[in-house]
């Protein structure tokens, strides 16, 4: 990561923190009151190949021992109706501000993958790791709907699994290589603008 990516990060943190910091306190209370306790779920994710971190989210599921992997049909039974809503309008990332804030993340750039997934595809995660991971980005805006429409019918661990690795993996690289290639300021503005324009455009 460059220094003026990384400034401008921690520029961007402090100038949505105190915005936002209603909305983070109202999210926690409300998961605290209906759900309980945890109110945060931290997920072990990879920054570098070699390198994981916990990256923080609001709970939206109820724990499962047994869970792995990505959400697909075969989790919906486990979103709580908070979690529902939270995800929709991806309230339950802010909390990475902290893992922005600590260098875990950037606000823009590929999405941290599960251990699982970085084993799995080493030489395809060696390429796309090479950008620190982010909040949003292009494969973020222009893959996860169609992410959640092919996940979506899966029934089981195993075709949730299959599914991914065969038709998204190679998909969202693909598009996490052509972010890498032409990553500039003035593009990492305009696809986080167009993060929030599409949450906006859901009300």
């Amino acid at each position: 990561m460059t220094f003026g990516k990384r400034a401008a990060d921690i520029f961007f943190v402090l100038l949505f923190l105190v915005p936002l910091a209603p909305a983070i306190v109202l999210v926690a209370f409300a998961i605290l009151i209906r759900e309980g306790r945890p109110v945060i779920y931290v997920s072990e994710r990879m920054k570098t190949p070699d390198q994981p971190f916990g990256l923080m989210k609001f709970r939206t599921m109820y724990h499962d021992d047994a869970d792995s992997g990505v959400s697909g049909g075969d989790k919906s039974n486990r979103i709580t109706k908070t979690g529902q809503f939270l995800r929709r309008y991806r309230l339950d990332e802010l909390p990475q501000l902290w893992n922005i804030f600590r260098g875990d993340i950037s606000f823009v750039g590929p999405r941290p993958p599960l251990r699982r997934y970085v084993d799995m595809f080493p030489e395809l995660y060696s390429k796309v790791l090479q950008s620190r991971p982010g909040v949003t980005g292009l494969a973020t805006l222009a893959f996860h709907r169609t992410e959640e429409r092919l996940l979506e019918p899966c029934k089981t661990a195993e075709e949730t699994e299959e599914v991914y690795c065969r038709r998204c993996v190679p998909k969202k690289a693909k598009l996490d290589l052509i972010y890498a290639e032409n990553q500039s300021f003035c593009g990492d503005v305009k696809l986080m603008t167009a993060t929030v324009l599409r949450k906006i455009s859901l009300h």
